[in-house]
């Protein structure tokens, strides 16, 4: 396999630390509000990687964190009269539910920054006494002057560094970042430095040198993330641990591209953020995943509903397929397919030539089994690309009526029941003009009838 590391600027072969053992770890929500598409961008990038390491037979530890202290977090607790656990509780679970509609599997490890308060501030210590960090009246700040590889993992250059952090005239350079920020105020923690918070670049090194840690140069194979976090965070991350720990966090970093909507930039300052619970309102998580998966990890991503429509047509076409064998019970497996779309996917998750290969088989087995609809052998090897794609892409998992009656109400549906039996007995009747006036009425709202065997089914178009 090959992947993109964005510490060498270029596609490289993945070698894991260990030969069949991957750690991964990918920065996750800050928790003062629900998430939003650049969540879900990264969420879904990151479990195609690991859906892929553990096609390619490697056991997988993936760890993903909640940021369930920071300055933003606090700022809600004033506006709303909350807690701090009372906020992060709701909006971690609300994150929760959000990954699971997404089909995005459950991180192995997920840390808390305040559950991980001592792990931090010993941390904090190694790097004071090696004289990597220094005191000062308002708290304890990483020398970044100390650590010559600084700004080698973003190339950033010192005036863009010195422009992207925050300005402290008691700070030694205007680069250096906060480890413990000094506060009696609440919520702030005990350390062996005085009552106070940890810095958010902190909490990451900390975990992952708790929790994921392995002996060597490296402590774990890939860490992951927005391309957002480049600088300052994974920089600083990389400049703690590797001063702090006498290693490098990690082997390989990645990075997935930013988030548009319609050509602009999601950032909550420009006022066009939008949430996933929104999008979840109107599209199911399974649409929304195969939109967000379809274009490469790792380039900007412009979400607009006309490309969403145009994805859900081409997942439409893989669901017609599973509707055919749904009831066939054997399952053989396509040799061929597999190697294919694994060889596209172990190329930096080249998305769109796995795809390909997708639409390819599914358009082939349909044309065969409209020729031939009792080939049994095509139906096997047709029932195993399904349920291969649902472990391998995190599709195919919604019953397949029920799919294409996606975005029906109860209420509409209990009206479109209600319809069809009447336009059963108009048939029964010999009543054709009301049949047919019904099924017409039907369509204008686009619901699509078809008389089969087992009666008259419906689907919605869109």
């Amino acid at each position: 396999m090959h992947i993109y590391d964005t510490s060498k600027r270029k596609k490289v072969p993945f070698v894991p630390i260990d030969e069949k053992r991957v750690t991964i770890y990918v920065c996750g929500p800050t928790v003062y509000d629900d998430a939003h598409l650049g969540h879900a961008r990264s969420a879904i990038a990151f479990d195609l990687l690991r859906r892929v390491l553990v096609a390619l037979k490697y056991e997988v530890t993936f760890a993903k964190n909640f940021t369930d202290i920071d300055d933003k977090i606090i700022a809600k607790m004033t506006t709303t009269g909350k807690s701090l656990e009372e906020i992060t509780d709701f909006y971690i679970k609300n994150y929760k539910n959000d990954m699971s509609s997404l089909n995005v599997i459950e991180p192995s490890i997920e840390p808390k920054a305040t559950e991980n308060l001592k792990n931090m501030t010993d941390f904090i210590e190694k790097l004071l006494n090696k004289e990597f960090a220094y005191k000062t009246d308002d708290g304890i700040y990483f020398d970044t002057n100390k650590d010559k590889k600084y700004l080698s993992l973003s190339n950033q250059i010192i005036q863009n560094a010195q422009a992207r952090v925050e300005s402290d005239e008691k700070k030694k350079d205007q680069k250096d970042f906060a480890l413990w920020k000094f506060s009696t105020n609440e919520p702030s923690f005990d350390s062996p430095f005085g009552k106070g918070r940890p810095g958010w670049h902190l909490e990451c090194s900390a975990m992952i040198d708790t929790h994921l840690a392995k002996k060597g140069e490296f402590q774990i194979d890939i860490h992951a993330g927005g391309a957002d976090l480049l600088f300052p965070h994974h920089e600083n991350e990389a400049a703690q641990t590797r001063c702090g720990m006498g290693q490098n966090i990690a082997k390989y970093w990645m990075h997935n591209g930013f988030v548009t909507i319609d050509g602009e930039k999601m950032s909550k300052s420009l006022g066009n953020s939008f949430y996933i619970k929104d999008a979840l309102r109107v599209y199911h998580g399974e649409i929304l995943r195969f939109y967000l998966l379809s274009t490469h990890y790792r380039a900007d991503f412009n979400f607009n509903e006309v490309d969403l429509l145009a994805s859900k047509k081409r997942l439409d076409k893989f669901y017609r397929l599973k509707k055919r064998v749904t009831s066939h019970n054997e399952s053989l497996i396509d040799e061929s397919f597999k190697n294919e779309i694994l060889e596209a996917l172990k190329d930096d998750l080249n998305i769109s030539k796995a795809l390909a290969v997708l639409d390819k088989k599914v358009t082939s087995l349909n044309e065969s089994l409209d020729k031939n609809s009792k080939d049994t052998l095509l139906k096997s090897h047709a029932k195993w690309i399904i349920d291969y794609s649902k472990e391998l892409l995190g599709i195919g998992t919604i019953n397949e009526e029920l799919y294409f009656q996606l975005g029906v109400s109860d209420e509409e549906k209990k009206e479109i029941k209600s319809l069809i039996l009447a336009r059963d007995e108009a048939k029964k009747e010999r009543n054709f003009s009301k049949a047919d006036k019904i099924r017409d009425e039907l369509q204008e709202k686009n619901i699509v009838l078809m008389d089969t065997k087992e009666g008259t089914k419906w689907e919605k178009l869109y």
